[in-house]
């Protein structure tokens, strides 16, 4: 059965991009005669507060949406991401990283000085600065005062291609299959973080681990995600976890060009609502 997901982090007001991402994943599963899940992806808890997780279920009641309950909240599984990293630190796929932004950002452009560092989906492709020469004299388990980083040449060693579906575009309008390389996850992607320091996870961890739980098929999610998809499809295939169908879609833009985000404020829901608009007028606003 077609099951997805729309996945917002309680960290400011929803804008007309999530509404439409929401709306989208909504229609699908209604059109497949599939479910439509919300999870709340609050595991940045310095930032995440009730009154905004509060809004999101009101926002989304609102705009029509329906969903079953009990909701997975990402801060009451904090337990399942330790075990995972522990079942990774045992297989020398983890090394701790207390690297800076800008120890990372001055290591980066070091080799060609005043050349542009390599930027992949998750910031500077990390130069392997903590990455060890030799697994040794490592602790039990992984520290909880530095990042955790992926070796990524050990986690793609034993494949020679990894790919995924996708039935929306990516950025460069790619569709269909889509194929790419352990020699492009090294060089492109990098040592990605799996964990924070001050989150004891991360969003590509979490994910990929949630998208399981829930047995979600088809994940729904706009184009700016579409890089880290390849990030995705690797942990799950380290973790023995099934590969979703991915369904990348367009981002709403401002006048400008630019893509919204929760600093938009003057784009949120709930103010398109104080100003006396609809349910309808918002669908119109946002949906092809």
């Amino acid at each position: 059965m077609f099951r997805t997901r729309f996945a917002p982090s309680p960290t400011g007001p929803l804008h007309l991009g999530h509404a439409y991402s929401a709306l989208l994943a909504h229609d699908m599963a209604v059109q497949q005669q599939g479910a439509f899940l919300l999870r709340i992806e609050d595991i940045d808890q310095s930032r995440a507060r009730p009154e905004w997780e509060d809004q999101i279920y009101d926002d989304l009641a609102w705009l029509g949406l329906t969903w079953p309950a009990p909701i997975m909240k990402q801060s009451e599984r904090l337990q399942i991401y330790k075990d995972t990293l522990q079942t990774l630190w045992d297989r020398n796929l983890i090394y701790a990283c207390r690297c800076s932004r800008k120890d990372i950002a001055a290591a980066a452009s070091a080799p060609q000085e005043g050349a542009d560092p390599l930027i992949g989906p998750d910031g500077v492709v990390y130069p392997g600065t903590c990455r060890p020469n030799a697994i040794k004299n490592r602790p039990d388990a992984p520290p909880t005062d530095a990042a955790l980083r992926l070796d990524m040449a050990r986690a793609v060693a034993s494949h020679e291609t990894f790919s995924f579906q996708e039935t929306g575009q990516g950025p460069q309008g790619e569709h269909g299959r889509i194929t790419f390389t352990p020699d492009q996850m090294v060089h492109e992607i990098g040592d990605i973080v799996l964990a924070r320091r001050d989150m004891g996870t991360s969003y590509h961890l979490s994910v990929v681990l949630d998208d399981a739980a829930q047995e979600i098929t088809d994940v729904v999610r706009g184009q700016d995600l579409f890089e880290a998809t390849k990030i995705h499809i690797v942990l799950q295939t380290l973790l023995n976890l099934p590969h979703p169908t991915y369904h990348h879609h367009d981002l709403i833009r401002d006048e400008h060009g630019k893509r919204l985000a929760k600093r938009d404020d003057a784009r949120a829901i709930s103010l398109y609502r104080a100003e006396g608009r609809s349910p309808k007028e918002i669908r119109n606003m946002v949906m092809p």
